[in-house]
C-alpha cells in the first residue's frame, strides 16, 4: 500500500510537471508569433520613415526661401514707394 501512494506522487508530479511544460511551451510559441508580427511591421514602418525623410528632406531649405521671399517683397515696396512718390 504504501509503494502504491509513493508511485502515485510520483507520476502526479510527472503529470503536473508535464503540463507547465505543455503552458510554457504554448506561451512561448504564441510570443514568437507576436515577436514575427511585430518584425514585419516594423520593417514596413522603416520603409515609410524613408519615404517621410525623403518628402522632408527640402523643409529646412524653407527657411531660406522665406527670408529670400520677404527681401524681394521689401525691395517691391520699396520700389513701389518710389515709383509712387
Amino acid at each position: 500500500m504504501v509503494l502504491a501512494s509513493s508511485n502515485f506522487g510520483f507520476y502526479l508530479g510527472l503529470a503536473i510537471g508535464f503540463g507547465i511544460v505543455v503552458v510554457v511551451v504554448a506561451v512561448v510559441a504564441v510570443l514568437l508569433t507576436f515577436a514575427s508580427r511585430i518584425a514585419d511591421q516594423a520593417g514596413t514602418a522603416a520603409g515609410a520613415l524613408e519615404q517621410v525623410r525623403a518628402n522632408t528632406a527640402a523643409l529646412p531649405e524653407a527657411e531660406t526661401t522665406n527670408e529670400h521671399a520677404l527681401a524681394i517683397l521689401g525691395a517691391a515696396k520699396a520700389a513701389r514707394g518710389a515709383l509712387t512718390g
